[in-house]
């Protein structure tokens, strides 16, 4: 029992629970953003959004590929609402947040000559007296 408990409290699965929670609140706010305001907004603009009326008979089988046309549509509607209204402002706070750290220059560099490490500011190398440039 103590193994079980110690992978359950570990931090990356309460992490990843809380996430699952997190994301499955969050994809009803989404669906519902697409189905009850930008879905009506297309359909007051070029009509009704919705082809399930779309139906192939193949061999006396139907084949609904309007549901699917559906599927695309909506999936797309939503990647552009999460990326334009979570992805990018997320990531432009977190840019004002994690400012590059800058990189210092080297303290030594290496001799020609005899390869050893020498301060970076040195003309001469003091193990074998080389000029260095």
């Amino acid at each position: 029992m103590k193994g079980f408990r110690d992978f359950i409290l570990r931090g990356n699965v309460v992490d990843l629970a809380v996430a699952v929670v997190i994301g499955a609140a969050f994809t009803g706010i989404v669906n519902s953003l697409v189905k009850d305001i930008i879905n009506p907004l297309i359909s007051a603009t070029v009509g009704q959004p919705n082809f399930s009326h779309l139906v192939a008979h193949v061999n006396g089988g139907e084949v609904t590929y309007g549901n699917f046309m559906n599927a695309v549509i909506s999936f797309l509607i939503v990647a552009t609402v999460i990326y334009f209204g979570v992805v990018m402002p997320v990531t432009r706070l977190m840019a004002r947040f994690h400012k590059p750290v800058p990189v210092a220059p080297p303290a030594t560099k290496r001799c020609p000559e005899c390869l050893s490490d020498i301060p970076a500011a040195a003309k001469r190398c003091s193990h074998c007296t080389q000029l260095v440039a």
